[in-house]
């Protein structure tokens, strides 16, 4: 199946958008601001950034580490059209260690048409490639709901990954009931995200979004649920 996102569901920021409470929010004149991933806590749910962002529109996230939780300098961007999720969450993941390419570039790269980027290990060779590095393997998980040796190596690819700053990429299907915050409730959502932290003591993980459904940029997630959203596709870590 193509993975794919309707353009309408991006959310595009209105002039004088209000700033939530205690929530950062990033809208179209701020000037790629830098967001702690820890300052709210690493709960599921907790939103890092919050708001309405244009396509395109940047974030830097600042990199933390605690005794239990571990995440990465990251430069966020707001998918530039609905089908560039692919492209979009791969060059969050190459922001980590390079100035990363347009995503532009990367749709061309990963060979992205409108139907989307076809299968995960389309970005695994090019975020090797871009990298110079064999870091990155394709991880499928077929089985839903997966097996423990499934999530296991899961959580496993996760922590080796952050602790070595290198951020996953992961394909996933979120179907109704089953959904990260903001996502359309009455679809089922074809997606690619990019896992950029996670949380030993909470047992979560940081996921910068780059299709901002409902304004979600970046937010906790519970590892629970991330297992859940990967299959039947896979993910390159």
């Amino acid at each position: 199946m193509r993975t794919r996102l309707l353009s309408t569901a991006i959310a595009v920021a209105a002039a004088g958008s209000l700033v939530l409470s205690g929530v950062a929010q990033a809208s179209p004149t701020s000037h790629n601001p830098s967001v702690s991933a820890l300052a709210r806590g690493s709960q599921a749910g907790t939103a890092v950034v919050s708001g309405h962002n244009e396509p395109g529109s940047r974030i830097t996230v600042a990199g933390e580490r605690t005794a239990s939780a571990h995440t990465l300098d990251v430069d966020y961007q707001v998918q530039e059209t609905g089908y560039w999720c692919g492209p979009a969450a791969t060059r969050i993941a190459l922001s980590a260690r390079i100035a990363p390419p347009s995503q532009s570039d990367l749709a061309w790269q990963l060979g992205t048409t409108e139907n989307g980027t076809d299968h995960i290990s389309q970005v695994t060779g090019v975020l090797n490639a871009n990298l110079g590095t064999g870091w990155y393997e394709t991880k499928e998980m077929p089985n839903d709901p997966p097996t423990q040796a499934q999530r296991d190596l899961l959580w496993n690819d996760i922590v080796l990954d952050i602790d070595n700053n290198y951020p996953l990429v992961a394909n996933i299907v979120a179907p109704p009931g089953n959904q990260p915050p903001g996502y359309p409730p009455d679809q089922t959502i074809y997606h690619y995200f990019t896992v950029i932290g996670y949380d030993d003591a909470n047992r979560t993980v940081l996921i910068a979004d780059p299709a901002s459904f409902g304004g979600n940029q970046i937010y906790w997630l519970s590892f629970d649920q991330l297992a859940t959203l990967i299959p039947p596709k896979g993910y390159s870590a």
